[in-house]
């Protein structure tokens, strides 16, 4: 069997639509990574081979013919178990939910189809999308495939561990404090959130539906932006979703970077750096002066910690709204560590809840003055410490852990509540040899420009090709 480890999801997508290789031959490669590597790093939860072959069979005689499904049209792909797919259990990580089995595929799901994805199955996921980490007390974490003692990043653990193993070419997830862009660096992989509501939510479990995002997770920004023009269509039937006209993403992307303006976040997302995360920023900005951008200085506004808090008020309400009736009548079917956080909610008055949704406006306001007051980018981490240990994160002092946990989302989590667009992009490898990565971010609907400056970083560096399993 041939080996595909090299090439990613548009190379794969070339390659079947010029009939260097088939559908099934990827299809059956990346079904025996699941198999083997998927379940070894606990990155699925359900593979579907063979509903994923008839698929693939379907995809390569539609190329004989001449036919084509469109810009997806027979590649092998998997999705967090968040995403209702006809016919397949959707249970978001947790056992209240399982053995639910949807009738109707989900927006995004549909729209893949018809782009012609091949879809493998369900990926792990942090029990209702509630942990940062990957952790999952009824399932097990996600290990890192880098190293399987560190943590994977969540809640899209699997979509990030399969797509860096190059179990599959790319991945939908969902993000309501990072959980995108945290698997996506944790594992060396690319990951974009994109603006509150650009994609429609509809057929996804919601967690916090004021502060959900769904987007995509792939090797290279190039692959990220031909998934996220394949999901990015209006629905007509969500009317929460932003109605927006179609856009190809990956169109946009021709290296031309200069004249650009970059700021460099200082003062909140620079305190208490890891010393190889704050070089890595550094080598990470020259590169990008390399690509002819102008880098200024960016202060975020003094309310950095306060917009987190009110993220978690809006996060921990909504979320305890959403499973008031399952924490009375079956609370023990919650791990303790994701209870407790939903618990949480309960205690937050209406009245605080209404003021963090009516300070949001405000406070966007407030952060496009300051922070993107002299450019159209924003530079950032994406998290201030070099990923940590299992361990670290479920044992020991339970104040010492709550704190690490926090440390790990403390840089992501508030662009959901100011519902901001923000890329992750794999940026080098620590001295212990896991990924590290930086995040851009935009203003409202700017995901074209984000995934412009991405790719043309990655036209200039590899970090991005390479993989825990397949090194060159």
């Amino acid at each position: 069997m041939s080996d595909f480890a090299s090439y990613d999801l548009v190379g794969i997508a070339d390659g079947i639509r010029d009939g260097r290789f088939s559908s099934r031959e990827v299809t059956e490669w990346c079904l025996g990574r699941l198999d083997t590597l998927g379940r070894q790093y606990n990155a699925v939860f359900q593979i579907d081979h063979e509903r994923a072959l008839k698929r693939a069979d379907s995809m390569d005689q539609q190329r004989v013919q001449g036919k084509s499904s469109g810009a997806l049209h027979g590649v092998p792909l998997a999705h967090k178990a968040l995403f209702d797919v006809a016919g397949l259990e959707c249970h978001a990580g947790s056992v209240l939910l399982k053995g639910r089995v949807p009738d109707n595929s989900a927006f995004l799901i549909r729209q893949l189809d018809q782009a012609g994805q091949v879809n493998l199955g369900t990926l792990h996921m942090s029990e209702f999308a509630l942990s940062p980490t990957g952790f999952n007390d009824h399932y097990g974490s996600g290990k890192n495939p880098w190293n399987p003692d560190h943590i994977s990043g969540g809640s899209s653990s699997g979509s990030g561990i399969a797509v860096a193993g190059r179990m599959v070419f790319g991945s939908i997830g969902g993000d309501t404090g990072g959980s995108i862009r945290l698997p996506a660096a944790m594992c060396g992989i690319t990951g974009i959130k994109p603006t509150f509501r650009r994609i429609s939510s509809q057929g996804a479990i919601p967690l916090s539906p004021s502060l959900d995002c769904l987007g995509p997770l792939a090797q290279s920004a190039r692959d990220c932006a031909r998934l996220l023009t394949c999901i990015g269509k209006a629905n007509p039937d969500d009317a929460l979703s932003e109605p927006l006209l179609a856009t190809d993403f990956e169109a946009h992307l021709d290296g031309n970077i200069r004249g650009l303006r970059i700021g460099v976040l200082d003062g909140y997302y620079r305190e208490a750096l890891d010393t190889e995360v704050a070089t890595c920023l550094d080598a990470g900005i020259d590169m990008l002066k390399r690509c002819g951008v102008s880098v200024v200085a960016a202060h975020p506004p003094s309310i950095m910690a306060d917009i987190n808090a009110l993220s978690q008020t809006v996060l921990s309400v909504e979320a305890a709204t959403l499973h008031r009736k399952w924490i009375q009548q079956r609370p023990h079917d919650y791990s303790d560590q994701v209870r407790g956080r939903i618990e949480q909610g309960f205690a937050y008055s209406a009245v605080r809840y209404a003021e963090a949704l009516s300070m949001r406006g405000k406070i966007l306001a407030e952060y496009m003055d300051t922070a993107f007051a002299h450019c159209d980018v924003l530079y950032a981490p994406v998290m201030p410490l070099l990923t940590p240990t299992i361990a670290q994160t479920l044992e020991g002092d339970p104040g010492d852990v709550q704190q690490m946990i926090g440390r790990v989302g403390q840089m992501a989590r508030g662009l959901n509540y100011l519902g901001l667009p923000a890329i992750s992009v794999p940026a080098g490898l620590s001295k212990t040899g896991l990924p590290m990565a930086f995040q851009l971010i935009g203003r409202p609907f700017s995901e074209a420009t984000l995934l412009r400056i991405a790719d043309a970083y990655q036209r200039q560096s590899d970090w991005h090709r390479v993989s825990p399993f397949d090194k060159s």
